[in-house]
C-alpha cells in the first residue's frame, strides 16, 4: 500500500515561521555583547565573486565550510537571477536546505559573536548604499578584533578583508541585520532557541530532506527533551521514511503532552493506515472529531482516504 497522505507540517501547528530579512556604532558595537577578544576562522573557504555574483559566492563558501562538493555555476543557478542581477534571501536559504543543511538565522550582533566564537562563519546581507539608492551584498563573517575595533569578511574579490566595525554596522544595519549559519542538521547554532530551531528544520521537511530533518529534530530532543514541537517533527520525519512504528511512537509520546491535538492525532491515524491498522486508525480519527474541531475538514479527509484505501 502506497502513502495515503503527508501528515499536517509542523509548521502548521505554530503558525508560519519565516526566515526575516532581506544603535551603537565604532566601539559600541561590541559594548555590552561580550565576545571574544579576537576571532578569525580563516579555514572558511573563498571564491572570489563575480559581477552580481556575491549571493553564489557567499553561500558557496558556507557550503565548502561544510565539506559539500558543489559547482559554483550550478549553484548560481539556483540562486542567481538575471532579472534582478541579484539573489533573494529565500533563495539562498532554499538552495542551502536542497543540499541538506540547516539554515538559522540572526539578526544582532550578540548573536553573530556567538556564533563566530563557536567557529561557524556567517553569511550576511549588507547595504552598500544608501536606504534610497541599495547596492545589495552579501559576504561572510568570518572573525573580529575587539582591540582594534575591526570585522574580517570574506567580500567580493577580497580574501579576509579588514573593516571598522563602525562600516560594517551601518551596512548591515541597513541591510535588516540579516544573517543566517549554514550547519549540519545535526548541530546546534551558539545562539539556538528552541521555536527558530524546530522553524529551520521544519524548513528542511519543506525541501524533502526528510533525512536531514530527522537529524534536526534528534538533536532537539536531545537539547529540549520536553519539546512537542520536535516530537511532532520526528514523527512526520519518520513517517515520510516509511518507518511507521517509530513515527507512531513519535505523534504518541506529543500526546502524552498535547493529548487533544487533532494534528498530531491526524497524523498518528496516518501511520497508523500505513501500517495496516486500518480500523485503529478509524478509531482515533473519531476520537480527534470528538475532541478537536480545528482540525477537522482535514481529519474528515484522512478518515474518507482510510476507507477508500481499504481492499
Amino acid at each position: 500500500m502506497g502513502q495515503l497522505s503527508r501528515p499536517i507540517p509542523l509548521l502548521l501547528l505554530f503558525g508560519v515561521l519565516v526566515l526575516a530579512g532581506c544603535g551603537a556604532l565604532g566601539p559600541g558595537f561590541f559594548a555590552d555583547r561580550s565576545p571574544r577578544e579576537r576571532v578569525l576562522l580563516l579555514d572558511t573557504p573563498f571564491y572570489a565573486q563575480e559581477d552580481y555574483q556575491c549571493g553564489p559566492a557567499a553561500l558557496a563558501m558556507l557550503l565548502a565550510w561544510n565539506d559539500e562538493a558543489l559547482s559554483l555555476p550550478a549553484l548560481s543557478d539556483q540562486v542567481y537571477s538575471p532579472s534582478l542581477e541579484g539573489s533573494l534571501q529565500p533563495a539562498m536559504v532554499a538552495a542551502a536546505r536542497r543540499h541538506g543543511y540547516l539554515v538559522y538565522p540572526l539578526d544582532q550582533p550578540a548573536a553573530l559573536f556567538a556564533e563566530l566564537a563557536a567557529g561557524h562563519p556567517v553569511l550576511v546581507l549588507q547595504n552598500l548604499g544608501f536606504s534610497r539608492l541599495p547596492r545589495w551584498h552579501y559576504a561572510v563573517v568570518i572573525g573580529h578584533d575587539l582591540a582594534r575595533n575591526r570585522i574580517f569578511l570574506h567580500s567580493g574579490r577580497q580574501q579576509a578583508m579588514e573593516i571598522s566595525a563602525r562600516l560594517f554596522e551601518r551596512t548591515w544595519a541597513r541591510g535588516g541585520h540579516w544573517g543566517v549559519v549554514v550547519l549540519p542538521p545535526d548541530r546546534l547554532p551558539a545562539t539556538a532557541g528552541e521555536t527558530p530551531f524546530l522553524a529551520a528544520a521544519a524548513g528542511l521537511e519543506q525541501a524533502g530532506q526528510w533525512s536531514a530533518a530527522l537529524l534536526a529534530y534528534q538533536a532537539a530532543l536531545e537539547r529540549w527533551p520536553g519539546s512537542f514541537g520536535a516530537r511532532v517533527g520526528l514523527g512526520n520525519a519518520r513517517y515520510a521514511l516509511a518507518d511507521y512504528e517509530l513515527a507512531q511512537r513519535a505523534f504518541r509520546q506529543a500526546l502524552l503532552l498535547q493529548p487533544a491535538n487533532g494534528a498530531v492525532l491526524n497524523n498518528l491515524a496516518l501511520a497508523l493506515a500505513a501500517a495496516g491498522q486500518r480500523q485503529e486508525a478509524l478509531v482515533v480519527i473519531r476520537q480527534a472529531l470528538e475532541l478537536d474541531g480545528i482540525w477537522r475538514q482535514e481529519l474528515l479527509r484522512t478518515r474518507q482516504k482510510i476507507i477508500a484505501d481499504q481492499p
